[in-house]
């Protein structure tokens, strides 16, 4: 499947880049992301793993990635090519990527019934798009946190949604 979004086609990065006054970041899955460590030092990323430590190269390859985008730029080009092929999500703040990580590094480890411990692919838009929508207040008041606003492609990836904690409801956008 092709990328719908490009910045030829830069409807959503125009919505993405919309306010001045905040932050864009993408938090990539490298699981999804081809190449994700070569790719980021390629495009000279503002970027930091989630997880912490020095990691196994494999591990590494497959970790999430929160990368800061700024508007028009061969990075951010090269980001949106990832849309409909679940790379990541993006989010909008006005916090600085150092308080993103710690905001983002809470949600990575979930407990299950019997209190094991999971890991949590909310950075997946297969999975945020689903799960936002769950939560009630005090759940929505903790994943949103400093964020303004998530965005994820929608099912068919041929289209991003918009999820706000203000209305709990996800509207596409493109």
């Amino acid at each position: 499947m092709r990328s719908p979004i490009s910045l030829e086609n830069d409807k959503f990065h125009k919505i993405l880049f919309s306010d001045d006054e905040s932050n864009v970041y993408t938090v990539l899955d490298g699981a999804s992301v081809p190449n994700i460590i070569e790719n980021l030092a390629k495009y000279k990323a503002e970027s930091i793993c989630l997880y912490r430590g020095e990691l196994d190269p494999e591990l590494a390859q497959t970790a999430p990635y929160l990368v800061h985008l700024k508007p028009d730029t061969a990075l951010t080009n090269w980001v949106l090519t990832g849309v409909g092929h679940h790379w990541g999500i993006f989010a909008t703040s006005k916090a600085n990527i150092k308080a993103m990580r710690k905001h983002f590094r809470t949600f990575l480890m979930v407990y299950d019934p019997e209190g094991e411990p999971m890991y949590f692919r909310y950075y997946d838009p297969r999975v945020l798009r689903v799960y936002l929508p769950t939560c009630d207040e005090g759940e929505m008041r903790q994943i949103f946190g400093p964020v303004g606003q998530y965005y994820a492609e929608s099912a068919d990836g041929s289209s991003l949604v918009v999820l706000n904690e203000e209305t709990n409801e996800l509207s596409n956008v493109i």
